[in-house]
């Protein structure tokens, strides 16, 4: 059952109270363009519970597929899934490519019938656990695997016409050779498809890939700088920019105030915040063009402004949470929202305000609630 207090937010409203209310005033600015975003789908292989189905595909499908049907129920225009779709890890193609096929086959319908999936890749489609000098073994970033996501995701990457026919709007400063460049930002391979960039209206989307071959666990601040600038001088109004890995790990605190920190390897950061000048880069350049970064890999929700103490503005949303095992921090005040799977929801309004509101459920399959709502900008 999910706490009390989740219950008590429910309570706040339905889950289409904004929806409502603005049919009831009509005095709310105009919808320009909503979307869902969350990742995080993909299971764990010998895991307790999972079904014949799960462990062959290694895919968490009663929880995924729930989703992306009330997902549906919602008619946003797009989806954006912020990586590990498949569980990967493997050098086998056939391997990967049956995984890809399978998580592209859940996410078909929604296609079909009027949201565009925009994929983000994540570690578990990039990475292969490979030796370390002096024994064990560590994930990094290999050219066969940024080739095989690739041959698997780029017929989305993107797709222009669809774009425009699925969520009626037109697609605009799409170059697919728009992305992070050798000899910069860490990078040492092509990143075509793997980094990319475009508008909707004036509406900025930016994916990165936070495990480049040779630099596993960054961010390309270089080239999302030089983009996000281009786009202002466009017209951009709204930036939005996805990646797996979150820049600040999420460490929620106990009920004695200190943090839960995590002990399953000797760097307790689980994103790329061990890279501390790519971080602080990073989230430079986010807070300087007022974007919203969304992001998985923690497999929790939470939404923070990391910088909100120095004056900051931006928004760090970690949604890792379409089925994968979650990270549940038992004990902690927080505990809430530290237990159920969730997804946002994000309304883009003309005056430039966003609405996010986020929607989960517990382990116990209960009922969906509304867990949190935010409100990112300011009316004109």
């Amino acid at each position: 059952m999910l706490p009390a207090i989740v219950l008590a937010l429910a309570a706040v409203g339905d889950a289409n109270a904004w929806v409502h209310a603005e049919a009831a005033t009509g005095a709310d600015s105009p919808v320009i363009f909503k979307f869902v975003t969350v990742g995080d789908s993909r299971q764990e292989p010998n895991r307790p519970g999972n079904t014949a189905q799960d462990e062959r595909w290694l895919q968490s499908t009663a929880v995924w597929s729930r989703m992306l049907y009330e997902i549906e129920q919602l008619k946003p225009q797009a989806l954006v899934f912020n990586g590990d779709m498949i569980y990967g890890y493997s050098s086998d193609a056939a391997v990967i490519d049956r995984q890809y096929a399978f998580w592209r086959g859940m996410v078909a319908g929604l296609m079909e019938r009027g949201t565009y999936v925009l994929p983000v890749p994540g570690n578990h489609e990039v990475q292969v656990p490979v030796d370390k000098p002096g024994g064990g073994k560590i994930k990094r970033a290999q050219v066969a695997q940024e080739n095989a996501w690739r041959a698997n995701m780029g017929d989305l990457i993107l797709n222009e016409p669809l774009w425009r026919k699925t969520t009626g709007t037109s697609p605009s400063a799409w170059d697919i050779g728009n992305s992070p460049a050798i000899g910069a930002d860490g990078i040492s391979t092509e990143q075509r498809q793997l980094s990319y960039s475009f508008d909707s209206g004036t509406i900025h989307i930016a994916v990165i890939n936070t495990d480049p071959v040779g630099f596993d666990e960054s961010a390309p601040a270089t080239w999302l700088e030089s983009d996000l600038a281009a786009a202002k001088m466009r017209g951009a109004k709204s930036y939005f920019v996805f990646g797996h890995k979150p820049a600040f790990t999420y460490f929620p605190k106990t009920q004695t105030g200190a943090q839960v920190k995590q002990t399953k390897n000797k760097n307790p950061e689980d994103g790329f915040a061990s890279r501390r000048a790519v971080r602080d880069r990073f989230w430079e350049v986010i807070e300087s063009f007022g974007a919203t970064y969304f992001c998985g890999h923690q497999h929790v929700y939470h939404a923070s402004q990391p910088r909100k103490d120095a004056g900051g503005q931006a928004w760090q949303i970690i949604v890792g949470t379409a089925g994968s095992p979650l990270t549940i921090y038992p004990g902690t005040p927080t505990a809430m929202l530290d237990a159920v799977y969730a997804f946002a929801e994000v309304i883009v309004r003309a005056d430039g305000r966003v609405d996010v509101m986020v929607r989960g459920f517990d382990t116990d399959n209960g009922k969906t609630v509304v867990l949190e709502k935010l409100t990112i900008g300011t009316r004109n």
